[in-house]
């Protein structure tokens, strides 16, 4: 038996709803087909969004969806994508597939999907090839709410009051298809071009995210952080309210060459052991950022993560098409429940993607829609968001088929929102074996349990002709004690439990 500590009445930290975010690229059919068919589609849609793929994301409380890139970002002129459909400029998307881009999807197209799913935006913008009068102009144009060119520009596209912009990004992964940039170069570029990224709103400021590392590149979240803290005024820390981080789950590195779904045992524990990297990271990454902010005014944004497998075969390799299994599922909830527990640092991360590509939560076919696995984990974690994170641990075992891919057989959160109502989390990433847990709460009497649960076999996924071969269940396998609760977590799975205290 191992045991499951928690003691309610210790907060550790807040668990911003951000950390649950999505991310949706101008890359294969996420947009197109999956979130957006146009208002003459004979799929039911909303000013072009479908309702199906809206009302599914509507239930996991998306809490902010981060656009247009990714890579796209940096090459997007977003005045491409304003204005009358038929005069829009069509384009090749040279990063991902290169298919003609015709903007029918732009910035009021955006800003109305953010709307109808009831979430914050953050928007990227282009300083790879864009020049700062572009990206100030965007602002202007969707923030600003005086007499300006921009904001009569956007009356005169229809839309009179201006937007809320949450958050901004002075540009992406400029290491690499940004820009290739040397930290140095990148930290002087953002300084220049976040001056002229303006808060018209007061009472709504937007948030600035600077572009961070990729993977463990340490080197370029020091020399970001020396360039842009060298004479800046303490209160402006460093000009950015944030700090990128990109990290995605590649089993053979990247290349991606895995299967989603025809894998061994051993190659689901290797990716198990890759997922487990991002605590590393974040610590890491945390401690350099602590040098420069030890008030953890600047928030870490994982705004690119997930699984990145080879392409399903027969779709173009240019589109990151991929299936969905149990293997995504766990990988999902223990980068959740490592948010979590990192939540002091981790104030936003964005899947990627939302749908129909990498680890996505929805895949569609035509009028056709499916839930995947993922899909499901986020709905299960869904009540940490806006919670308080308490103090918890849980024993753990180290497992794997060989000393290289050892992982913890289980990992946790635990978070209590503002009604008193304690919500744990738990993935159990052994293929084989289930693990009974004796849960210890101090000071704390359980009044009610209610419990959700996903299992299924490792390789098993949500196809269009089963698409509820994987869904959430009841859980009810647990019992009240002295100290607690005690209860068995099968192998393979990603649990939720709910206690209400008197």
């Amino acid at each position: 038996m191992l045991n499951l500590y928690v003691n309610p009445k210790i907060k550790k930290g807040h668990i911003e709803p951000e950390i649950q975010g999505h991310f949706s690229e101008h890359l294969g059919r996420c947009i197109y087909e999956g979130l957006y068919v146009g208002e003459n589609s004979e799929i039911p849609n909303v000013n072009g969004m479908r309702i199906d793929v809206v009302s599914a994301l509507k239930n996991l409380k998306i809490p902010v969806l981060r656009w247009p890139g990714g890579c796209f970002a940096d090459e997007y002129h977003w005045m491409d994508g304003i204005g009358p459909r038929e005069n829009r400029k069509k384009m090749i998307n040279t990063h991902w597939g290169g298919v003609v881009e015709d903007n029918s999807f732009g910035t009021h197209e955006f800003m109305e999907l953010c709307e109808q799913l009831g979430c914050k935006s953050y928007i990227n913008g282009n300083l790879g090839s864009g020049t700062v009068q572009e990206m100030s102009e965007w602002v202007e144009y969707l923030t600003f709410e005086g007499v300006s060119p921009m904001s009569d520009l956007r009356a005169k596209n229809g839309r009179k009051e201006p937007w809320t912009v949450d958050y901004f990004g002075v540009g992406n992964e400029n290491w690499g298809c940004g820009g290739n940039m040397t930290p140095e170069h990148y930290g002087n570029e953002f300084r220049r071009y976040q001056t002229y990224v303006r808060n018209y709103k007061k009472d709504a400021p937007l948030k600035k995210i600077a572009c961070g590392a990729n993977v463990d590149d340490y080197e370029w979240t020091k020399g970001v952080l020396h360039t842009t803290h060298r004479n800046a005024p303490g209160f402006l820390h460093g000009f950015m309210d944030g700090l990128s981080l990109h990290y995605y789950t590649l089993p053979e590195g990247w290349e991606p060459k895995v299967s989603a779904t025809e894998f061994d045992d051993k190659m689901w524990y290797k990716t198990m052991k890759k997922t487990h990297y991002m605590e590393t990271l974040i610590k890491q990454h945390g401690a350099i950022m602590d040098q420069y902010d030890p008030e953890k005014k600047i928030g870490m944004i994982i705004d690119e993560w997930g699984t990145w497998f080879a392409c399903e075969e027969g779709t173009n390799p240019g589109f990151l098409y991929q299936q969905n299994t149990m293997r995504d599922a766990l990988v999902a909830g223990i980068n959740l429940n490592i948010f979590n527990k990192n939540c002091d640092r981790v104030k936003m991360a964005n899947l990627a993607q939302m749908v129909n590509v990498l680890q996505a939560v929805i895949l569609t076919e035509g009028k056709d829609m499916v839930l995947t696995p993922t899909y499901h984990v986020f709905d299960l974690y869904k009540n940490h968001q806006d919670a308080d994170l308490v103090e918890s641990s849980i024993e753990v075992t180290q497992i794997g088929l060989d000393e290289e891919n050892k992982v913890p057989n289980l990992t946790e959160s635990t978070s209590v929102t503002k009604d008193g109502t304690i919500h744990i989390t738990i993935t159990n990433c052994s293929l084989d074996e289930s693990y009974t847990i004796d849960g210890i709460f101090a000071e704390t009497t359980i009044h009610k349990i209610s419990g959700r649960i996903l299992q299924n076999e490792a390789r098993a996924y949500n196809s269009f002709d089963c698409p509820e071969k994987i869904k959430i269940e009841e859980f009810t396998t647990y019992q009240k004690t002295e100290k607690g609760l005690q209860f068995t977590i099968p192998a393979c799975s990603v649990l939720h439990l709910e206690l209400e205290t008197k």
